[in-house]
């Protein structure tokens, strides 16, 4: 009868440990999980956790600092031990631990041959303690220590299973501290490259807007000189004056177009809307480009509608140099012989107005398409004269698009490419 109330006893017991061993668990999940609690903080609430659980006083949570052969103290119960520094190559229990990779209960530190007497100044008053490894793929990457059970009874061999689940549980918030350090390091060293980045783009704003100052005055002047000259040569020299005047005239419009993207991209550039005639604005971006055409044997059919808006509402110029930039990219990529159309139509709904260059070139390749207005963007690899640095598609993009209308293109390989944009009307 007597060793049957003994068994319903152990069961409880049992029963109220499981219990408390749940609710301990739960405490450290809550802390592990706490937003804004420092690692230490919750580290060290961790530790008084696992002391409340075992009806211990004392004990420390150690970590090993990297890749050193040393072990400093994280948490403990003597707060005035957080931070000291312990090397593995001591008679220490810890560094036994570390080294051993298994667990230790020694139930009189005082009379154990392996390690030295521990300077207690009065602080610990039983002499048995247990020690166990937090370990993480293989390696120790931290101790617990417990010691001075509360109450008659002492630390027992069996508390040993409960410090090493613990030491799971630790681990889990030590992983999670490392990950929170990786990411703060990839946070910090993205902020430092974005610095250097603003600090490159900067530069090369500054750059770009002295080599168009630079650039501008020069360069009309020679312009102006070789249409002066012009008038004067005919045959195989006016020929090659013709070279001269393409080159230039490419020049001059690679720095107009550099100039005006730095303006558009740091948001100083003004509109200066007025009212055009789309007819007049097609018709008079052919006044460069002709000579282009007949030089390389290329034709340009123009195309106007028989009905359209008498005038929309513009930045005249702008527009001016984005017809002349598609007609100059269809030149570049047109083979002698070839035909380029050119023009505008009202779209069905009559609320945009489209313009279009249609060349006869080898198209563009598929992969090249999602890439074709990016800046510095281009359809080919090879030089020609009037292929520029890829900026001329680029300026087009923005300017369309600062004036509220879209620009795309349509191109298959060997069957030519229809570039265009759409301006409301109204």
């Amino acid at each position: 009868m007597g060793s049957g109330k003994n068994r319903k006893g152990e069961k409880i017991g049992e029963l109220e440990q499981a219990n408390l061993l749940l609710e301990s668990f739960s405490r450290i999940a809550e802390t592990i999980n706490a937003p804004r609690l420092s690692f230490e903080r919750r580290i060290q609430r961790v530790l008084e956790i696992i002391l409340d659980y075992l009806g211990a006083e004392h004990g420390s949570i150690m970590m090993r600092e990297g890749r050193s052969n040393r072990l400093a103290v994280r948490a403990a119960s003597r707060r005035e031990l957080i931070g000291c520094r312990q090397s593995l190559d001591t008679d220490s229990v810890a560094s036994w631990v570390a080294r051993h990779r298994e667990p230790l209960y020694v139930p009189d530190i005082e009379n154990d041959p392996r390690f030295a007497p521990r300077a207690t100044g009065g602080q610990y008053r039983k002499n048995s303690l247990l020690s166990a490894p937090i370990i993480h793929r293989d390696k120790v990457v931290g101790i617990i220590n417990v010691t001075d059970k509360i109450g008659e009874h002492d630390l027992l061999q069996e508390d040993i299973g409960r410090l090493l689940e613990f030491g799971s549980v630790i681990l889990a918030l030590l992983v999670q501290q490392d990950l929170q350090q990786q990411i703060q390091r990839q946070r910090n060293i993205l902020r430092q490259r974005n610095r250097e980045l603003q600090r490159q783009q900067r530069m090369r704003a500054e750059l770009s807007r002295l080599l168009v100052h630079d650039l501008k005055g020069p360069l009309s002047e020679v312009v102006a000189n070789l249409d002066i000259i012009s008038y004067s040569l005919d045959g195989e020299p006016g020929e090659f004056l013709k070279s001269a005047q393409v080159a230039c005239n490419k020049a001059v419009r690679m720095v107009g177009n550099l100039g005006t993207i730095d303006k558009i991209e740091d948001g100083g550039f003004k509109l200066i809307h007025e009212q055009a005639d789309p007819a007049m604005l097609v018709k008079e971006s052919l006044s460069d480009i002709k000579g282009m055409a007949a030089i390389r044997g290329i034709s340009l059919k123009l195309i106007l509608p028989p009905s359209s808006p008498e005038v929309i509402r513009v930045d005249r110029v702008l527009i001016l140099r984005v017809l002349q930039n598609l007609l100059v990219n269809a030149l570049g990529h047109s083979p002698a012989g070839t035909e380029i159309s050119f023009g505008y139509q009202l779209d069905q709904e009559r609320k945009n107005l489209e313009f279009f260059v249609q060349d006869q070139g080898p198209g563009i390749p598929p992969e090249k398409l999602p890439t074709i207005f990016e800046k510095y963007g281009r359809i080919s690899a090879r030089q020609d004269a009037l292929v520029g640095s890829g900026l001329g598609l680029y300026f087009a993009k923005l300017a369309v698009e600062l004036h509220g209308g879209t620009i795309g293109v349509n191109s298959r390989p060997d069957q030519g490419s229809r570039f265009y944009f759409l301006l409301p009307v109204s």
